[in-house]
């Protein structure tokens, strides 16, 4: 599915209101996420955080979750906003490494991964955010594991 500059506004937008459902009062740093299935629809996700950081759980891996629990398996892109909780968008956020495994399991090369800085927006895949990625074909029967 292509995605046209329309489409990225929207998820910007949609990840900019999620932003604003984080839980950070230990990082004071505030993430939302807008995943966007090949049918179109949306699912948004922000940051939850947790006193002994490891239950902590990213923007990116609340919506993609939430997706999956829906039965979505088929996804073309996802928008990726942060910055501190009590100040505006003013630089990129691009996901942590384990929510780009997490995305790998799900997500083509061609998947695109959308960040803004509250006024600009640029563009990665899948394959460029995470090359010679762990992915699910690599340890199916015939796979390069």
């Amino acid at each position: 599915m292509k995605i046209d500059q329309k489409q990225k506004e929207i998820l910007v937008a949609r990840a900019k209101e999620a932003r604003s459902k984080s839980y950070c009062p230990y990082s004071g740093f505030a993430v939302g996420a807008a995943l966007l299935t090949q049918d179109e629809r949306i699912y948004t996700g922000a940051n939850i955080e947790s006193a002994s950081y490891s239950p902590t759980v990213c923007a990116e891996r609340v919506a993609f979750f939430g997706a999956i629990h829906d039965g979505a398996r088929d996804f073309s892109a996802i928008a990726v906003v942060g910055g501190e909780s009590d100040k505006a968008i003013s630089s990129f956020c691009s996901p942590c490494g384990v929510c780009r495994q997490v995305m790998s399991e799900f997500c083509r090369d061609d998947f695109l991964v959308i960040l803004s800085d509250g006024n600009q927006i640029t563009e990665i895949t899948m394959e460029a955010l995470l090359p010679a990625r762990f992915a699910l074909k690599e340890t199916e029967k015939g796979g390069k594991a």
